[in-house]
């Protein structure tokens, strides 16, 4: 973005100075004519710093209204500049400040020539490749309208899913967390109580109660040791997982899990057979798809079986064939895309079997929340309960063990 000096008389006749930020000259212009000024002299001051980062990241939800409204207007006839101006005008400042930079960078590149592909090439953090592919298949054929309206659709169906997730995961963690904060309370604030009133019992007290009070001695001197150790461990695990040997071992441990490792699976293969269908019906080569897929399927277990499984159809192969010798694709899918090789129509065989897999997906997530809620309620209960009783059973057993 470019800052511009200018000189203006308003509608009363004053002349007027100040800055306006714009994409170029002519657009400064017209946003100070849409203030009722009178633009008596421009120059352009500083480019604005938020023009150049390469590493804006933006809410999904501005992503896909920004490109829902895209499709729509390019698809009115509007030329993409004068669309890419306009959502850059409606943009909210500090709502929506991220993507009102970046829709100006990519709007300056465009204006500079560069194609519309290209010019979102430079915020991958915003445009991922699957997306910047997709664009580059919609110029290429003409179809920009048609692929952003898809691209609009592909990304609040990822949403919803994502949200879909996480609200079921929200429970369980809300309750992990409050079952850690009262544990926590009672052993360093009131077992202490209780261990002050029984020591002068001078008989030896119940085994659990005992272990309760040297747990709770344990924690109070030595917090700041377990806070280091928890916290290290967190740090060390998380540092790990970031490398590419932590993260393929942590990707391949998720899907051996009992309960959540078909469910992630299911997850990867809606993820997986969606973005396939998506890049096909654009256009994009079969060998690019599969490689865009395998690096946005979030899981190295399928982005090597989808390597392998581009190896194979360069050699000849077709994709169902190909596919059948990877044991990480259901049966189901290999039938579903063979049928599609055999008709032509692979992209709306693959949507079917990611709508298939999105409906399996909000069943096992509805049935976990049911199933998680009275566990964790369970397990709450005997973890305090379990303390209560511990605190409680030398006042059961008073006579025994009182002096």
């Amino acid at each position: 973005m470019t800052n511009y000096a200018y000189q203006a008389r308003d509608n009363h006749g004053n002349i007027v100075s100040g800055v306006q930020e714009a994409l170029n000259e002519e657009n400064a212009v017209n946003s100070l004519m849409g203030k009722g000024l009178m633009v008596l002299s421009i120059q352009a001051k500083s480019t604005s710093k938020g023009s150049k980062k390469k590493t804006i990241e933006v809410k999904e939800t501005d992503k896909v209204l920004f490109t829902r409204q895209l499709a729509t207007m390019v698809d009115a006839g509007i030329p993409l500049v004068g669309a890419l101006t306009a959502l850059y005008e409606s943009c909210d400042p500090v709502k929506q400040k991220n993507m009102r930079e970046v829709i100006g960078d990519v709007t300056s590149r465009v204006q500079s020539g560069e194609s519309f592909h290209e010019s979102i090439s430079h915020h991958p953090r915003v445009f991922n490749h699957l997306y910047t592919s997709m664009v580059k298949a919609g110029e290429a054929g003409g179809l920009l309208a048609e692929i952003l309206d898809r691209l609009a659709g592909f990304l609040e169906a990822s949403a919803r899913l994502t949200k879909k997730v996480k609200s079921a995961l929200t429970y369980p963690i809300a309750v992990i967390s409050l079952a850690f904060i009262i544990t926590t309370f009672l052993i360093v604030k009131v077992v202490p109580v209780f261990a002050d009133m029984f020591s002068s019992f001078g008989k030896k007290l119940p085994a659990p109660t005992q272990f309760l009070i040297d747990l709770s001695e344990f924690v109070q001197g030595n917090w700041w040791w377990l806070i280091l150790l928890i916290g290290g461990t967190v740090f060390g695990l998380r540092a790990f997982v970031r490398t590419p040997t932590g993260g393929r071992l942590w990707e391949q441990w998720q899907l051996k899990l009992p309960v959540f490792g078909p469910l992630l699976l299911k997850i990867a293969m809606s993820r997986f057979a969606r973005t396939f269908a998506q890049l096909i019906r654009a256009g994009v080569p079969i060998l690019e798809t599969l490689s865009i897929v395998g690096g946005s399927s979030g899981n190295c277990v399928i982005a090597d079986s989808l390597a392998g499984i581009a190896g194979d159809v360069e050699k000849g192969d077709n994709l169902s064939v190909a596919m059948a010798k990877k044991p990480i694709f259901p049966p189901m899918l290999v039938r579903m895309v063979s049928a599609g090789e055999s008709t032509g129509r692979i992209d709306n065989m693959l949507e079917k079997m990611a709508d298939f897999w999105d409906e399996e997906i909000e069943a096992m997530l509805g049935a976990l929340t049911s199933l998680m809620e009275p566990i964790l309620i369970v397990v709450l209960g005997v973890i305090v309960g379990g303390i209560v009783i511990a605190m409680f059973l030398p006042i059961f057993k008073l006579s025994e063990v009182v002096s």
